[in-house]
């Protein structure tokens, strides 16, 4: 999913403000954790991250062809767990609040299912603080490749125990582990969950291929 520092802020027409305000490119708005709430829940049209140090970053929707591989990921991911009843798998829309004070929403996640079981119901309803176990992300032509892979490394650094970088431009996944440099496959055909998604493994045909 394509990111950038959000360079358009809306207002509401009946206040008497312009529609709209230009953000020169050089500028970057930041938001503390309870107005990201806010801001989120007025704009239900957008996808919002707020990095570690309250900075703004809007994810640019995804094209059908990018949107086709998001939820052929989360199908498979979704059928595994139904199947194993382990955990809880997520959208791309579900936004984590990470230990850094980051709110992240990768395009697929999965938490074990004693860890999310132990969140209250009010925690469940929020951007939740607790990190994935799993968490992936698919690069659309608009991504640098290079941004990805330091949001991939974040997640590691914030907790996440398995992480796929899936890129179809290239046709290759990168799996990221605690503690070991990223793992680059080459085309392939499937990936396992090995042991943080036991018995799962992704057919990459629809993902990698289109």
């Amino acid at each position: 999913m394509a990111t950038s520092t959000i360079k358009d802020v809306r207002t509401e027409p009946d206040q008497g403000f312009p529609p709209s305000l230009s953000v020169p490119s050089d500028v970057r708005l930041t938001v503390d954790a309870d107005d990201f709430g806010r801001l989120s829940a007025a704009n239900p049209e957008l996808r919002l991250e707020r990095a570690a140090d309250g900075g703004l970053i809007v994810m640019t929707p995804a094209s059908p062809d990018g949107g086709g591989r998001e939820l052929e990921l989360g199908a498979q991911l979704r059928n595994w767990n139904k199947a194993t009843g382990l955990g809880k798998a997520f959208s791309p829309s579900t936004g984590f609040t990470l230990p850094d004070g980051s709110i992240r929403a990768p395009d697929a996640s999965w938490i074990r299912r004693d860890r999310w079981e132990a969140l209250d119901e009010r925690e469940r309803r929020r951007f939740s603080r607790i990190t994935p176990d799993f968490a992936a992300e698919i690069r659309s032509p608009s991504d640098s490749i290079a941004d990805l892979r330091a949001k991939m490394a974040d997640y590691l650094a914030q907790g996440v125990r398995l992480g796929w970088l899936i890129d179809p431009q290239s046709r290759t996944v990168e799996v990221y582990r605690p503690g070991r440099e990223p793992e680059t496959l080459t085309a392939p055909k499937e990936i396992s969950g090995e042991d943080v998604l036991p018995g799962f493994t992704l057919d990459l045909a629809e993902i990698l291929d289109g």
